[in-house]
C-alpha cells in the first residue's frame, strides 16, 4: 500500500513545480527577445545622446577618447585632452560643444539662438568630425579658402560652414563674426592642425560604393529601412528627440526637421557612401552591416521622402560640373533627372565631361 501524502506536502510540491516552469517561460522569452533582436539587425548604441551639459571654462571636461577606429595610413584625430595645451583652449572646447551639440544651443529652443531645425552637426560628421568615412573635419580647414564648383567661386571656411547650416540644418548660420563661428572655425583648425594640403587623406569624406547595374530601388530600400533603420529614426522617419526636446537621439530622416533638397546627403552617392560604412549605429568601414544594394536602396527610399525644398537656381549655374547623381536638372547629358537621381550611374559617369575630375 502507497503512503498517503497530506495536504501539506501537496502544497509544497505543487508550489515548487510552479516555481520551476515560471524560470523555464522566463529563460524561454528571453531566448526569444535575444533571437528577434538579432534577425531585426538591432544595435545597441554606445551612448544614448549627448551631454549637453558640458561647461565650457572647465579645463577636464572633455576626456580621452576611446574605441576611435582608423586603419593603417588613415588620420587619426588629436585627443581632446590636448586641448587645455592651447591659448584658446576655451574657444576650442566652446566649438568642439557646438558640433557635438548644435541643437542646444543654436536649434528652435537653443540658447544662444533659434538658428536651425534641431539637428546637430555630427549627425553627419560622426564623433565630432573625427570619424573615418563620416565626413570627417582633417583635411576642412587647411583647403580653405577653396574653389566650389556649385557655387562658381572660391569660398572661405565659414562660408562652407554657412552652407551647411542653410542645406543640412536647414535654417541659417551665426553670423561671422560671432562667438560661435568663432569657436567652430577654432575647433576645425585644432582638430586639422597636423594636416597639410598635400597630405593625402582617402579616410575625409565617405567611402563611395561601387555603383549598381541597375537603378536604386526605393521599394526595396523600405525592407532594409524597416528591419534596420526603424528601431531608431521611427516608422515615419522622425528620429527620436532627447528629453527635454533640444534635439535627438536619433536625428530625423526626412519631414520638416531633417535636412533640406540641397544638402549633400540628398545626393545618393553621399548618403549610400555613409550609410554602408556607418549604420546601423555602432558599424565602421572595416566591419560595416550593410551590403552594396542595401545600401544604395535604403538611400533611394529615404531620399524619396519628403523634405524642405531648396531652391537650386544658384548651385552648379556651369551644368557640365554638376555631379552624377545630382537630381535636378538640367544636364550637360541626355540622361533623364530620375536616372541622374537613382541610376544607374555607370552609363552616366562613361560619358561625364569631368569625368577625371573630383566634382563636389
Amino acid at each position: 500500500m502507497k503512503p498517503e501524502i497530506n495536504a501539506e506536502e501537496k502544497l509544497k510540491a505543487f508550489s515548487s513545480l510552479g516555481k520551476y516552469l515560471s524560470w523555464i517561460g522566463l529563460i524561454s522569452v528571453g531566448m526569444m527577445c535575444c533571437l528577434v533582436l538579432l534577425l531585426t539587425g538591432f544595435h545597441f548604441p554606445k551612448t544614448l545622446y549627448t551631454n549637453t551639459n558640458d561647461q565650457v571654462s572647465s579645463k577636464n571636461q572633455l576626456k580621452p577618447e576611446t574605441g576611435r577606429v582608423a586603419g593603417p595610413g588613415y588620420w587619426m584625430a588629436p585627443d581632446t585632452i590636448k586641448i587645455q595645451d592651447k591659448p584658446d583652449a576655451d574657444l576650442i572646447r566652446y566649438g568642439r560643444n557646438l558640433m557635438v551639440n548644435t541643437a542646444s544651443y543654436l536649434g528652435p529652443q537653443g540658447t544662444v539662438g533659434k538658428l536651425a531645425n534641431g539637428m546637430n552637426c555630427q549627425n553627419c560628421h560622426m564623433d565630432a568630425g573625427t570619424k573615418p568615412f563620416a565626413n570627417n573635419f582633417s583635411v576642412f580647414y587647411v583647403n580653405y579658402p577653396k574653389w566650389s564648383v556649385r557655387s562658381g567661386r572660391k569660398e572661405e571656411a565659414f562660408e562652407r560652414i554657412d552652407e551647411c547650416f542653410e542645406r543640412s540644418m536647414n535654417g541659417m548660420a551665426p553670423k561671422r563674426n560671432s562667438k560661435e563661428m568663432q569657436a567652430m572655425l577654432a575647433y576645425l583648425k585644432w582638430v586639422g592642425e597636423k594636416v597639410s594640403s598635400e597630405t593625402p587623406l582617402a579616410d575625409h569624406s565617405v567611402k563611395k560604393v561601387p555603383y549598381l547595374n541597375i537603378p536604386a530601388d526605393p521599394i526595396k530600400g523600405k525592407i532594409v529601412y524597416t528591419s534596420k533603420c526603424m528601431s531608431c529614426h521611427g516608422s515615419e522617419g522622425k528620429g527620436m528627440a532627447a528629453p527635454g526636446g533640444k534635439g535627438y537621439i536619433y536625428p530625423p530622416l526626412w519631414g520638416p526637421d531633417s535636412y533640406n533638397d540641397g544638402a549633400g546627403m540628398f545626393r545618393l552617392g553621399n548618403f549610400a557612401g555613409f550609410v554602408k560604412n556607418n549604420m546601423p549605429y555602432g558599424s565602421t568601414y572595416l566591419d560595416p552591416n550593410l551590403s552594396d544594394e542595401e545600401a544604395w536602396n535604403v538611400a533611394a527610399y529615404v531620399n524619396a521622402q519628403p523634405r524642405p525644398h531648396l531652391n537650386p537656381k544658384n548651385d552648379y549655374k556651369d551644368i557640365s560640373t554638376k555631379p552624377i547623381d545630382y537630381p535636378f536638372g538640367p544636364y550637360a547629358d541626355a540622361f533623364s533627372e530620375k536616372q541622374h537621381k537613382y541610376g544607374p550611374f555607370s552609363e552616366i559617369a562613361k560619358q561625364h565631361p569631368f569625368k577625371n575630375k573630383k566634382i563636389t
